[in-house]
C-alpha cells in the first residue's frame, strides 16, 4: 500500500513538472503575445476616440515582460490507526495513508513607461517624410489610402487640411483633391503609373574660383560624396548625385479619361510621361503657364493622421447635444458630412453601454462603446496601416522616462 501511494504522489509530481519550463513557455507565450497585441490596438482606437471629442491622447508602452513561474511538491504519510481484536498484531497502525501536495504560481511582472517626453511629442508631431510617402505608395498599400491618410495637399490642392487638428468648427474648403486622388488610384489599378528614383547631377553651392581649387581640395570634396567640376575660364563648382523620386506615366495612357482628370485636378503640365516629386519645391498659390513638371506634397505627421482618422469616429447624439464633442458645420449652419473624406477608409462605430463582441477592436468611452466592425475591412487595414507606423513613431530608448512596474500573482 505505501509502495503504491508513493508511485501515485510521483506520478502527480511528475504531471505537475510538464507545466512548467518549456511546457509553461507554449502554453502561456501565445496567449501573452495575442494579449500585447489587444491591448495595443485598443490603446490606438482609444486615442482615436479621444481626439474626437477634444481630449489629450497617452500612451504606455510595454518596455519588459518577466513571467516567473513556480512549482511546489511535498510528499508524505498519515498513520491509520484501527482497533484490532488480534493479539498477535505486530503494531497499532498497520496502514500508512500516503500523501501528495502539488501546488504553482505564475507571478508575471509588466514594465510600462510613459511615453510622454519631448522626443516622443517630437516624433508624433514630425511630418512624414518625403521618402516614407514615396516608400508607401510603391507598396501593395492602396494609392488613395496613403496619400488621403499622409497628405495635407497635393501640387496645393487641399486635402480636407482643417481635419488635420481638433475638429473645425466650420467645413473645410471643397477641392478636387479626391477627385485626382481617384484617377491616380484607377491608373494604379491598371499598372500605368509607376514611382521610381533617377540619379541626378545637381549643384551645390556656389561658383568656386579657379585659384581657391586645390587637390586637397579636391580629395575633401569626394570624401563627402562631392565632385568638383570644371566650369572653363570661370572656374569650378561642387556637384554632388542625388536620388530624385519621380512618377512615370506610362505613355500610352496620356490620353485616358483618368490621366486628363488627374492633371486637371492637380494642375499638371500635359503630354509628360514622367513628374518630378518633392516636398515644399512649388511656391504657394503659383499658377504656371502650361501647368506644373512637378508634383508637390504636403505631409501630415502622424498625429495630424490620427486627428484626420478622428473624424469618421461616430458620435452618439446625445453627447453631441451635451456638448461633449464639437460638430463641424456648413456656412448654412446644417451638420457637415465627412464622409465624403473618410469613405472607404475609415469609420468607428458607436454603441450604448458596456462593449459586447460587436467589433474586433473595441473600447469603452463616456458610457459608449467604440467598436471597428469586423466586416468593414478597409478600415481595418486603414487601422493596421496607422498601428504600424505608430510602431515607427515610438522613440527607441527612454533614458530619463519613468516606468511603472507591476508585479501581479495568481
Amino acid at each position: 500500500m505505501v509502495r503504491h501511494g508513493v508511485l501515485v504522489a510521483w506520478l502527480l509530481v511528475g504531471a505537475s513538472c510538464a507545466t512548467v519550463g518549456p511546457g509553461a513557455l507554449r502554453a502561456s507565450r501565445a496567449r501573452y503575445n495575442e494579449t500585447i497585441k489587444t491591448t495595443a490596438e485598443e490603446e490606438l482606437l482609444l486615442n482615436i476616440v479621444r481626439l474626437r471629442y477634444g481630449d489629450t491622447p497617452s500612451s504606455l508602452s510595454i518596455s519588459s515582460i518577466a513571467a516567473q513561474f513556480e512549482l511546489a511538491a511535498s510528499l508524505g504519510g498519515t498513520p491509520f490507526y484501527s482497533a484490532s481484536a488480534d493479539p498477535t498484531a505486530r503494531a497499532p497502525f498497520p496502514l500508512v495513508l500516503p500523501q501528495a501536495q502539488v501546488g504553482g504560481a505564475d507571478r508575471p511582472t509588466f514594465s510600462l513607461t510613459p511615453l510622454d517626453d519631448s522626443e516622443f511629442a517630437r516624433r508624433l508631431f514630425t511630418p512624414l517624410s518625403l521618402e516614407g510617402a514615396v516608400y508607401l505608395a510603391r507598396t501593395t498599400w492602396p494609392i488613395s489610402t496613403v496619400f488621403r491618410l499622409y497628405l495635407e495637399n497635393l501640387n496645393w490642392v487641399p486635402n480636407a487640411q482643417t481635419a488635420s487638428g481638433p475638429t473645425p468648427a466650420r467645413a473645410p474648403v471643397g477641392s478636387a483633391f479626391l477627385d485626382g486622388l481617384r484617377a491616380l488610384q484607377a491608373l494604379q489599378d491598371r499598372g500605368d503609373i509607376v514611382f521610381g528614383h533617377e540619379e541626378r547631377l545637381v549643384a551645390s553651392g556656389g561658383p568656386l574660383p579657379a585659384g581657391t581649387v586645390t587637390a586637397q581640395a579636391a580629395v575633401d570634396a569626394a570624401a563627402q560624396g562631392l565632385e568638383l567640376v570644371s566650369t572653363g575660364e570661370s572656374g569650378w563648382r561642387l556637384q554632388k548625385k542625388e536620388r530624385v523620386p519621380v512618377l512615370y506615366l506610362n505613355p500610352r495612357a496620356l490620353d485616358a479619361p483618368e490621366s486628363q482628370q488627374l492633371r486637371a485636378a492637380f494642375h499638371l503640365a500635359p503630354g509628360r510621361t514622367s513628374y518630378d516629386v518633392g516636398v515644399e519645391s512649388i511656391v504657394p498659390f503659383a499658377e504656371p503657364t502650361g501647368g506644373f513638371t512637378r508634383i508637390d506634397l504636403e505631409t501630415r505627421s502622424l498625429l495630424q493622421a490620427l486627428y484626420f482618422v478622428a473624424q469618421g469616429v461616430e458620435v452618439p447624439k446625445e453627447h453631441l447635444a451635451a456638448g461633449f464633442a464639437r460638430e463641424t458645420r456648413r456656412d448654412d449652419g446644417a451638420p457637415y458630412d465627412w464622409t465624403q473624406h473618410l469613405e472607404g477608409l475609415f469609420r468607428v462605430r458607436a454603441s450604448p453601454g458596456s462593449c459586447g463582441a460587436a467589433g474586433q477592436v473595441r473600447v469603452e468611452y463616456r458610457g459608449s462603446c467604440f467598436f471597428i466592425d469586423v466586416a468593414d475591412h478597409d478600415t481595418r487595414a486603414t487601422f493596421a496601416l496607422l498601428m504600424e507606423l505608430s510602431r515607427l513613431e515610438v522613440p527607441s530608448s527612454a533614458r530619463n522616462a519613468p516606468i511603472l512596474t507591476l508585479p501581479l500573482g495568481q
